[in-house]
């Protein structure tokens, strides 16, 4: 087997092999994206008293008969509470090969409403690395953060890849791939590789520049409704669940503690068609501020083959710690890992899939996206 991340026509053959399979279930075709599978919530949800790492002595659910109280059924929908842990059965399970491990992330969404969610799997010591030849089902911890979520079964919050050997790019890869194919821009045109910040990926800094009527993010507002995740595409009015944030003067913008904030990237991100990238986390040493980091780029984000296209900017979703903190514009806020594909998908993100973010100008989640106006250009 070639060494990357499988593309989608060899995600549908992992599920007809059932590699990938949903027991009695079906799953749909529109759960394949260009190189990840959508991961469906099941029947019910246990609410914790606190959360934990999973090991290699145990599985989840003996792990989880000290810690559960109560268990929530999700066919007809229920509300999760804020700043409680939850452990959802997904629908989906694994038979993975020898040859072949998994990792999962949060969709782009789940992280657009400070949703914090990571995978985990029986007798295993690790969050969202799924090991090679791992057979067993996989659950879901679901933290929502700063608003109260309504999910149901059948919801998708996460995403899994399957890989083959290491297909990480060094830093020189990286440098080699945007000579050939631009992987950043700014002002709309592709940043010289000689200004490229790398370390381990390609860093990625703030817009928070221009007027002071200028929206440049959004601030989410405490002790707001619920948000019902099950209905339709821009059902919600922005407005109820968010403030704009404006610069001020010199370029900068100060951060609450613990406030949740959603910004935009300076640069425009471009994702070519055998290449998928994933947004890490910030290097805390660096002052007490934290992203979300729930970003996972599929091929053809921000692409276009004519090349005519100047990239897609990043939703950064951002939390200062404990202190207030000031981020001025294009300071480095995140960075970017590339992964290589092991064959380029049938179809990439983009208006063939009727992808959410594509050509984003705002950074608010698809929930919202009817009603945004007036944001950052």
């Amino acid at each position: 087997m070639e060494t990357g991340v499988l593309p989608s026509q060899r995600l549908r053959e992992a599920i007809s092999n059932e590699w990938l399979h949903a027991g009695q279930w079906r799953i749909p075709a529109q759960a394949v994206q260009p190189a990840s599978v959508d991961l469906r919530l099941g029947e019910h949800a246990w609410a914790l008293r606190c959360s934990f790492l999973p090991d290699s002595r145990s599985t989840v659910e003996e792990k989880v008969q000290d810690l559960a109280f109560e268990r929530i059924d999700l066919r007809d929908g229920a509300t999760l509470e804020r700043d409680r842990p939850y452990l959802v059965p997904l629908i989906e399970r694994l038979r993975l090969p020898e040859r072949l491990r998994a990792k999962a992330n949060p969709k782009s969404s789940t992280g657009r409403l400070d949703v914090f969610t990571r995978v985990l799997t029986d007798r295993s010591h690790r969050f969202d690395e799924i090991a090679a030849g791992y057979d067993g089902a996989l659950y879901l911890e679901v933290v929502p953060r700063t608003f109260a979520i309504r999910v149901k079964t059948g919801l998708a919050l996460n995403q899994v890849r399957l890989i083959s050997g290491d297909a990480r790019l060094s830093d020189e890869q990286l440098l080699a791939l945007h000579g050939e194919c631009s992987l950043l821009y700014v002002d709309c045109g592709p940043i010289p590789a000689a200004e490229l910040s790398l370390a381990d990926g390609l860093f990625l800094s703030l817009d928070v520049s221009g007027t002071a009527e200028r929206i440049v993010g959004y601030r989410a507002k405490k002790n707001s409704l619920p948000i019902d995740l099950t209905r339709e595409r821009g059902a919600l009015r922005w407005q109820e669940f968010w403030e704009p944030v404006h610069p001020e003067q010199g370029a900068r913008i100060v951060l609450e503690p613990e406030a949740f904030y959603l910004l935009l990237s300076a640069e425009g991100v471009s994702v070519p068609p055998c290449y998928a990238a994933e947004m890490l986390a910030y290097d805390p040493t660096a002052g007490e501020l934290r992203t979300h980091y729930a970003g996972f780029f599929d091929p053809g984000f921000g692409y276009s083959r004519e090349r005519d296209a100047r990239g897609a900017r990043a939703a950064l979703e951002v939390r200062a710690r404990d202190v207030s903190f000031m981020v001025e514009h294009r300071q480095p806020v995140c960075k970017l890992a590339f992964e290589r594909m092991a064959g380029e998908p049938d179809v990439l993100y983009g208006e063939e899939l009727g992808s959410s973010y594509q050509h984003q100008q705002t950074m608010l989640s698809k929930h919202f996206l009817e009603h945004v106006a007036g944001v950052a250009q």
